[in-house]
C-alpha cells in the first residue's frame, strides 16, 4: 500500500498535468495528435471531389508518395547527456523571428475546401507567429488577407508578359505585401487524372454526380457552400491578376495564358522592381537553385508541387543536401512530404533554413477552421520541441548532417 500511496504522488503532477491539457484542447481535437488525424477525419466529411482534390496528386502518384518516403530513409543520429532545458524553436527568417521553422503553403481554391479557410489560415499564422502564404489561386481577395494578417507572404502565378507582371506587382504592393513568391513549376496545369474521375472541375460543373456527392455531404454543403453564396455571394478568382478574375462556377475559366512563356529574363524584372524578399518557388534542379540565388533571389522553395505537376518529379530532400551545400546566402525552404517534427529536424539537418506544409493545415481548417489550424500548429511545435530534446540540441541552428544518416549507410 505504501508503495502504490508512493507512485501515486510521484505520478500526481504527470495526471495534473494531462487533466489541465484535457481541459484546454476542444472536445473535438482531443483525437487529433498528429497531423495526419485531420485528414482522416475529413476524409468522410468531405465530398469526394474534394477530398480527391487536396490528398490526390498526378497520374500514377509517384512524385507525392516519394516526397514522403524521402523523410523515411533517414534515421537520427542523438547526442546523450546534454542539458536541453533551455531548448527553443524560435527561428529567423529574412529579418524576422518565427516562432517555428515552418509555415503554412500557398493553398489554392482553399476556400471551398472549408469556409474562408484563407483567413483561418492567416489569423492562425498570425496568433501562432508563423508564415502564411496566400496562393494567387485563392478565392478570398489578397487586400482582405492582408488586413487580417499584415506579415503574410504573396504567392503569385505570373505568365510571361512584363506588361500583366508590372500591373499584379502594383497590386500586390499596393496591398501591403512584403515577401513575394513566385510559382516557376506551373508553365501547364499537371494532369490530375482523380479529378475527372471523381467529378472535380475547374470551373466546377454542376452534373448529377457533383449534386449527389454534395447531397450526401450537408455539413460541407451547408457550411462551407452555402454559407459563403449567401453572405459573400458566388466565389470568384481573386488573386490570378491584377483584376478581379471570373467566378468559381462561370463557365469562364481563369486566366493561364503566357504562363509557358515565363522565364529567367522575367524574375530579373521582378527582381528590379520588387524590393522586399523575393523567393522563388518549384525548384528541385540543383542547376535552377543556382540560378535563382544567381539572378537575385533572396530565397528558394524546394518543391514538386506536393506531386500534383510532374509525375515522378524528385522528392525536394533527395536533392537538399547539394542545393544547400552551395546556397551562399539564399534561404532555402523545403515542402512535400512532411508531415511530423521530425521530418522537419530531418530538414533543417540536411540544410534547409525552414520548411513548409500545405495539406495538413488545409485538412485542419476544413475540420475545424482557425481552431483546427491552431491545435495543428501545436501538435508540430511540441513534436519538434519534444524530439529536440531527444536529439541533445537547444537551438534548430546546431543541427547539421551528423544527426541525421541514410538508412543502411554505415
Amino acid at each position: 500500500m505504501k508503495t502504490m500511496e508512493r507512485i501515486r504522488k510521484k505520478n500526481a503532477p504527470i495526471q495534473t498535468a494531462f487533466q489541465a491539457a484535457s481541459q484546454v484542447v476542444p472536445s473535438r481535437l482531443r483525437d487529433i495528435l498528429a497531423l495526419d488525424d485531420f485528414e482522416r477525419h475529413c476524409k468522410p466529411s468531405l465530398p469526394r471531389m474534394i477530398y480527391q482534390y487536396v490528398a490526390g496528386g498526378v497520374e500514377t502518384e509517384s512524385a507525392m508518395r516519394n516526397g514522403r518516403q524521402a523523410y523515411q530513409d533517414y534515421g537520427f543520429t542523438p547526442r546523450a547527456l546534454i542539458d536541453t532545458s533551455a531548448r527553443s524553436t524560435k527561428t529567423e527568417l529574412f529579418g524576422k523571428e518565427y516562432s517555428a521553422p515552418f509555415a503554412i503553403g500557398p493553398l489554392g481554391g482553399a476556400a471551398f475546401v472549408a469556409y474562408r479557410a484563407d483567413l483561418a489560415l492567416a489569423t492562425a499564422a498570425k496568433a501562432c507567429n508563423i508564415p502564411m502564404i496566400l496562393s494567387a489561386s485563392s478565392l478570398i481577395r489578397l487586400e482582405d488577407v492582408h488586413a487580417v494578417n499584415p506579415d503574410a507572404w504573396f504567392q503569385g502565378y505570373l505568365a510571361g508578359d512584363i506588361e500583366r507582371i508590372s500591373r499584379m506587382l502594383d497590386r500586390v504592393e499596393a496591398a501591403g505585401y512584403k515577401n513575394l513568391v513566385v510559382t516557376v513549376d506551373t508553365p501547364i496545369l499537371g494532369n490530375r487524372e482523380h479529378n475527372i474521375r471523381s467529378g472535380f472541375s475547374m470551373p466546377i460543373r454542376i452534373t448529377p454526380r457533383v449534386m449527389l456527392q454534395s447531397a450526401t455531404h450537408p455539413r460541407w454543403l451547408l457550411l462551407t457552400v452555402a454559407q459563403t453564396f449567401l453572405k459573400h455571394g458566388a466565389p470568384h478568382f481573386e488573386n490570378t491578376e491584377a483584376e478581379r478574375g471570373p467566378p468559381m462556377m462561370s463557365r469562364k475559366v481563369r486566366n493561364t495564358i503566357a504562363r509557358d512563356k515565363l522565364t529567367w529574363e522575367h524574375i530579373d524584372f521582378i527582381r528590379r522592381r520588387w524590393k522586399g524578399p523575393l523567393v522563388i518557388k518549384g525548384i528541385v534542379s540543383p542547376r535552377d537553385a543556382f540560378l535563382a540565388r544567381d539572378h537575385g533571389a533572396d530565397g528558394i522553395i524546394l518543391s514538386n508541387h506536393g506531386g500534383r505537376q510532374l509525375d515522378h518529379a524528385m522528392a525536394p530532400l533527395r536533392v537538399l543536401p547539394e542545393i544547400a551545400a552551395g546556397k551562399a546566402g539564399m534561404k532555402v525552404i523545403i515542402d512535400g512530404g512532411i508531415r511530423r517534427g521530425s521530418d522537419v529536424l530531418k530538414a533543417l539537418a540536411l540544410g534547409a533554413d525552414f520548411t513548409l506544409m500545405g495539406r495538413p493545415f488545409l485538412f485542419a481548417a476544413a475540420y475545424d477552421g482557425r481552431r483546427g489550424v491552431e491545435h495543428a500548429y501545436s501538435i508540430l511545435r511540441n513534436e519538434v520541441m519534444r524530439d529536440m530534446a531527444l536529439l541533445g540540441v537547444n537551438s534548430v541552428s546546431e543541427l547539421d548532417e551528423s544527426f541525421v544518416r541514410k538508412a543502411g549507410l554505415v
